[in-house]
């Protein structure tokens, strides 16, 4: 029997979604646990797998489109069932038919003017508009191949998959673009002699997206959500911020030491990430977050991890990171940051955390202040270690020593609290025993 498939709430904020594919053509059946369709966020983006065994009888959206969350998007049926008259059945289900339905217009990939090419170069698509396959049989990708392939104008369903099972990944979207490209620049056949004109005005080049001494850019989705959070955050979350320099040569010693030993190779943000738990629990009232009603405390400590993409900056939460051992905490930092590279994240995995633990001490960066991410209550930015003179019992030696700066929302934390946070912190760095025992 034909239902609706709606809109589904993919983050628990987003009132809407853009719709990214299709992942199954119209008629086509699928089995439980297949992607029918991939839905984007200002967050991530994120396949939608179908609840149970069924064919798509009709999209009433095409791929690029924003719709509001619950609204219909497919009519979903059995094996062997046909539409029959759409207008009639959509009627029957209580929902417009396709041509009265919003269309909406994407807001991360703006149209480009077209400009022609040189009729010796070869055009860099490689097959038919992405969203449109030409072939029989499912295409699996990951949401970033599709997203890149799109925005290259390649059709994905040209290219050739190196991942798990054949899947499509990011690096076979950047061989095609490569490949493209070097075939474009191959010299051109001389063109035969053309007669010389009568004198004229030159004609203008066709122009790209900004001039010549610059270019513009068109915002992403996710670059639009970072710019509209963080400046939400500084006009209204009131931030503070505490400094601290701890002594870590004891924690590059135990770095070390456990390194030699384990399966699992731990950096040093991972055992800032514990001594975060550490501090945590120590002072639990820097464990909330501000909420118009009331300060909400956690029970468990979530933190959430700031991890570089090409597309963005995006911030995975570790949960519960309390009970969790070093050991376990990198495996799932890099297990984040692996996901995050391949647009594997889900919107659930960014979602929650009372901290972000921001570290840029991987690019010599001696210290910063960051930005809180709403609704949290408190970043830390992490600066390299470095060889600096310090005193010990009246003498003066040298010693390895690592920046960091607290941001810290004043709503529901104030500064003796953030303090007491920070020399918890500082002493289980100093200190790193604590955070392997």
């Amino acid at each position: 029997m034909a239902e609706l498939f709606r809109m589904p709430a993919v983050a628990a904020d987003a009132a809407t979604a853009v719709l990214s594919a299709w992942q199954v053509a119209e008629g086509a059946s699928f089995t439980k646990d297949d992607a029918l369709v991939s839905i984007e966020t200002d967050k991530a983006e994120v396949d939608v797998s179908a609840e149970r065994d069924g064919v798509l009888l009709k999209a009433l959206y095409e791929a690029g489109v924003e719709i509001e969350v619950g609204d219909p998007i497919a009519v979903l049926g059995t094996a062997g069932e046909q539409t029959g008259d759409l207008d009639a059945l959509l009627a029957e289900l209580g929902v417009a038919a396709p041509a009265e339905a919003r269309q909406a217009v994407r807001r991360d990939v703006p149209e480009e003017p077209a400009v022609p090419a040189p009729s010796a170069a070869p055009a860099l698509s490689l097959a038919p508009a992405y969203g449109e396959p030409d072939r029989g049989g499912r295409i699996f990708s990951s949401p970033l191949a599709r997203r890149l392939a799109r925005e290259a104008g390649l059709g994905i369903e040209a290219l050739t998959g190196t991942g798990p099972g054949g899947r499509i990944v990011r690096r076979d979207v950047e061989a095609a673009v490569a490949a493209g490209r070097a075939q474009a620049t191959e010299p051109p056949a001389p063109p035969a002699p053309a007669p010389v004109p009568q004198a004229t005005t030159p004609a203008a080049p066709a122009s790209a997206t900004g001039t010549g001494d610059h270019e513009d850019i068109p915002h992403t989705r996710m670059r639009r959500a970072i710019a509209r959070r963080l400046t939400e955050s500084k006009q209204h979350t009131p931030h503070f911020y505490l400094r601290a320099t701890c002594a870590v040569d004891e924690l590059l010693a135990l770095r070390q030491r456990i390194n030699a030993v384990s399966p699992v190779k731990i950096s040093v943000n991972d055992l800032l990430i514990k001594a975060v738990a550490t501090a945590h629990t120590q002072v639990p009232e820097m464990n909330a977050v501000w909420q118009p009603e009331a300060v909400r405390r956690f029970r468990t400590v979530d933190v959430s991890v700031a991890i570089a993409t090409d597309t963005g900056l995006v911030t995975p939460v570790l949960r519960g990171i309390e009970n969790l051992s070093v050991s376990a905490i990198a495996t799932r930092t890099r297990a984040f940051a692996e996901r995050a590279r391949s647009g594997g994240l889900v919107p659930a995995d960014l979602e929650g955390g009372s901290i972000t633990v921001s570290n840029l001490g991987m690019y010599g960066v001696e210290e910063f202040a960051a930005i809180i991410n709403p609704p949290q209550a408190a970043i830390l930015a992490i600066g390299a270690a470095r060889d600096e003179a310090v005193v010990r019992d009246g003498a003066v030696t040298a010693a390895k020593v690592l920046g960091v700066v607290l941001s810290v929302d004043h709503r529901p934390v104030d500064g003796a609290v953030a303090a007491r946070w920070l020399a918890a912190f500082t002493e289980a760095v100093e200190n790193p025993v604590r955070l392997v025992v």
